[in-house]
């Protein structure tokens, strides 16, 4: 799987949230969009890199979401995230994966590697 993350630093731009629901509603129309998710951040731990709110689009495979974004549909919403921005926004594309609790459960009370059991 595959998704593009949109880091966008600041909310707090005139009409953000009448806009966001705009560009929401053109992203979930790209081709080949299986989920999106939305975190608003509550609190800053470390580190400089800083946003106000994070959105992933997730896609089966990286040709998948390049197709989406290149799509009408995928530069229509890039548009409208631009506008909304005022281009103070960074995107980055990655490969996701992710782990199940039933799975990480099963090696909680195992030992670390290398460690005498």
């Amino acid at each position: 799987m595959h998704k593009l993350v949109i880091l966008i630093p600041s909310t707090h731009i005139q009409q953000f949230d009448a806009n966001w629901a705009k560009f929401l509603h053109a992203a979930e129309r790209i081709p080949g969009l299986r989920r999106e998710a939305t975190s608003r951040i509550s609190r800053h731990l470390t580190g400089s890199l800083r946003c106000e709110l994070i959105h992933e689009l997730f896609f089966d495979s990286y040709a998948d979401l390049e197709y989406g974004l290149n799509s009408p549909q995928g530069r229509k919403a890039g548009e409208l995230l631009h506008m909304i921005t005022e281009g103070r926004v960074t995107l980055l594309l990655a490969e996701h994966s992710e782990d199940n609790i039933d799975h990480i459960r099963q090696y909680q009370n195992d030992p670390p590697a290398g460690d005498p059991a």
